[in-house]
Formats: C-alpha cells, structure tokens, sequence
C-alpha cells in the first residue's frame, strides 16, 4: 500500500490550522522552560514571612502620600513609572503582562533597572533582554498558581499577577494601594480601544491618552481577587485594602497609615 505524497501527509497538515498553532505556542513554551523558567527559581521564599505593598494604577494614588512607601518592600505595575518624576518610590519590583502596555513602554522597562517581569508571550520579541528582566509564562486558565517556574494565571488583571509573585517570594501580609476597581468606560470587557482625551481611570492623564488600551474586566478580576484570598488564608497569610476610597470588596479593608503601621519595613 503506498503512501500519500511525499510519505509526510500527515505531518504536512500537523504544520497547518489549529494543529499548527499548537505546535508553535509548544515550541514557544519549551523556549522559556529553557532559558527562562530557571532564572526564577531564585526568588522561592526570598521575602519569606515579610510584608509588602503592590501599587495599583488607580487616581487614588494622588490622593496619597507615596513617599513613606520607600522603607517598604513594593510592587508597582504597569506604567507605574509616570509616578517616579513626583515620587521616589525605591521600588522593589515591576510587573507587567497586557501586550499593549508592553508594548507602550518597552523603552522603560529595558532602561530603568527595576526587577521586572514580564509576560513571556507578550514581551517576546518586543522587550529585549536585560539582566533585570524576568519572564513569566501567563495563560488564562483560572487557578492560583504558586509556583512562577510553571505558568502562572492573568486573572484579567496585573494585581492578581504580583499576588501570585508576592506569594512565591513568600511575602506573609500583602497590603493593596491604588486598587480602585472603578472604571469609566463604555463597551465589552477587554474591549480594545483608542483612549480619547485625558485618561481618567488611572493616576495619571496620559497613561493611556491617545493611546490604545483593554476594557477593564471588573467581575473577572474580582473572581481573581477571591481565589487569591482564598489560598492566601488557607496558607495563614493575609491581603488587606488600603487604597483610599477603593470600590472591592473581597478583602479587609484598612486605612493607609494603618497599613503604613502594621507593615514591617524592609531590611
């Protein structure tokens, strides 16, 4: 019985469709297995038992006053660094995962030295390597992952990223600032769009101007927020809300200074 032509049919449609689109997100997954993934196990427990603090993008960060947040272990996220002409924050770690705002701020990320990560599919062959940027692998299938060297979930937003980091690290108690989880916008959730005018969901007003962003997906998010808690409390750790006049309501609410004065300070 002979063949189909060239004896390789079958591989031949593998390549094609679908089938081909797997092949290439495997071999794209078996690249940062290899050279990324191990660059990550270094931050297993680095922080074990400590506290931070993760920043959100939200306008309430203006009502704030940053700059005691420099004696404590912090993640910013995003665009974060349009505070740091105001602010000087001593940032401990970056993360950013949307393609767009990668995108938009690939020149930051290469130059400012911060320990970043970055989602892996999104910055490759966007952001170039540099010894302080880290690679994650992100998808979308809805979990709490607590080991970075696998893939980790989006959630459908960059805070529930920086809580799975945090928890790697084994930060103990997570305090949020600038989560306001309050969005003026119009269409479907991650929606793509031309931001007009002025940006106001976030703390600054060219964070997004002119420029093209995602639709915030609030109920999403919140789903994220509530398995994070969840494994949080499960493990004895505790995320607490502290942004000032933030809409979530999935975890403890405190007030910034008291934030500032149960967090314990960096070493």
């Amino acid at each position: 019985m002979s063949r189909p032509q060239g004896a390789l049919f079958g591989v031949r449609l593998l390549g094609q469709g679908a089938f081909g689109d797997k092949i290439k997100e495997a071999r794209r997954y078996l690249r940062w297995r290899r050279k990324y993934a191990p660059q990550l196990r270094k931050f297993k427990g680095l922080h074990a038992g400590q506290d931070c603090f993760i920043l959100g993008n939200g306008p309430s960060l203006n009502k704030m006053d940053l700059a005691p947040l420099a004696d404590y272990h912090t993640f910013g996220l995003n665009k974060i660094y349009l505070l740091f002409d105001r602010v000087d924050l001593d940032l401990s770690y970056l993360v950013s995962t949307n393609g767009l705002v990668i995108e938009q701020s690939s020149e930051e990320f290469e130059r400012l030295g911060i320990p970043t990560f970055l989602s892996y599919t999104a910055s490759a062959g966007v952001v170039a390597d540099r010894d302080h940027l880290y690679r994650l692998h992100t998808l979308n299938t809805w979990s709490f992952y607590d080991d970075l060297t696998q893939p980790i979930c989006e959630g459908n937003t960059v805070t529930y990223v920086a809580l799975q980091i945090a928890y790697y690290m084994g930060f103990r108690r997570v305090f949020l600032v600038g989560v306001d989880h309050s969005f003026k916008q119009s269409g479907k959730s991650h929606e793509t769009q031309v931001y007009e005018g002025e940006d106001i969901n976030h703390f600054h007003p060219d964070y997004f101007k002119g420029q093209k962003w995602q639709l915030a997906d609030v109920y999403g998010s919140e789903v994220s927020y509530h398995l994070a808690n969840y494994h949080y409390r499960r493990d004895e750790r505790e995320i607490y809300d502290a942004t000032v006049g933030g809409k979530l309501e999935v975890f403890p609410k405190i007030s910034y200074q008291e934030a500032l004065k149960m967090a314990v300070p960096k070493r």
